[in-house]
């Protein structure tokens, strides 16, 4: 069984449009900093000095939203109403986890514009496919985006879902849609483009507001889709288990057939 990493990196050093930091206090600060929380909240005196090195521990500290970095998008991201269910959304840790390892499927969109790709465009990716879609499979839609990550391009240049083609993957009985992508919608720019020019409103973030009315989750920001081939794999995405929240990390693996080339040089 070969492994293949589909997560994108949280990178401080790379271009975000919401901020982010990373703060590393080293091992040495570390027992300095025990010490001190120790004094503060036990009443213990401890002396850093005697450990060896004068080291402890390493402690990271981000400041992140739960959409920074390969995450997945809850029903209750999408609003407050769900025609669905009396409830209301479900919030990331509400979630059932037999949606995050499931069979999955790659549709290669690299050749479609930035923009909104329609339901015709995902029929035909579908028809190429070796097999049918069943329900609860996983369906990926690889754009080639991430090619982009760590840049502002990445949130101005890539292919997203209109309306209709959501529906289509969601009649398949498909719950979960994960992308390359910034997001599952179209870029922001090219939506408020379309809205100014039609005065349509179905062109406002489609893919997001479909889960309004149908229950499903995105998975954005995926990576590596390029190594996977179309189907006949697993993918495991559990979601990090926030209560009450509208989007959780993930770790995006795909779980392939063959050898694991580097199963021996990572030992």
């Amino acid at each position: 069984m070969k492994l293949i990493d589909l997560s994108a990196p949280v990178d401080a050093s790379g271009w975000e449009p919401e901020p982010l930091t990373h703060e590393i206090m080293s091992p040495a600060d570390g027992a300095r900093h025990m010490a001190a929380e120790m004094r503060e909240h036990f009443g213990i005196d401890f002396d850093p000095s005697v450990l060896d090195d004068g080291e402890l521990l390493s402690i990271d500290t981000l400041r992140l939203t739960t959409h920074t970095g390969t995450h997945i998008d809850a029903p209750s991201h999408y609003g407050t109403r769900a025609s669905y269910r009396a409830e209301g959304p479900r919030t990331i840790d509400e979630m059932p986890l037999e949606w995050f390892y499931r069979p999955a499927w790659v549709l290669d969109l690299t050749d479609a514009p930035a923009g909104a790709v329609g339901a015709d465009r995902i029929q035909a990716a579908l028809d190429g496919l070796d097999g049918p879609v069943q329900p609860l499979d996983i369906v990926l839609l690889r754009t080639g985006a991430d090619r982009h990550v760590g840049t502002e391009k990445f949130f101005t240049d890539f292919a997203g879902l209109d309306g209709p083609a959501v529906h289509l993957l969601l009649d398949l009985g498909v719950r979960v849609i994960g992308t390359d992508a910034f997001s599952l919608d179209a870029p922001f720019a090219d939506i408020i483009d379309r809205f100014r020019r039609t005065g349509d409103r179905s062109v406002l973030w489609p893919a997001h507001f479909a889960g309004r009315d149908r229950e499903f989750c995105q998975i954005e920001r995926l990576a590596n889709l390029d190594r996977l081939p179309t189907g006949g794999f697993t993918l495991a995405c559990f979601p990090i288990k926030i209560v009450g929240g509208g989007a959780g990390w993930t770790r995006a693996v795909a779980l392939v057939d063959g050898p694991d080339d580097g199963a021996l040089e990572a030992m």
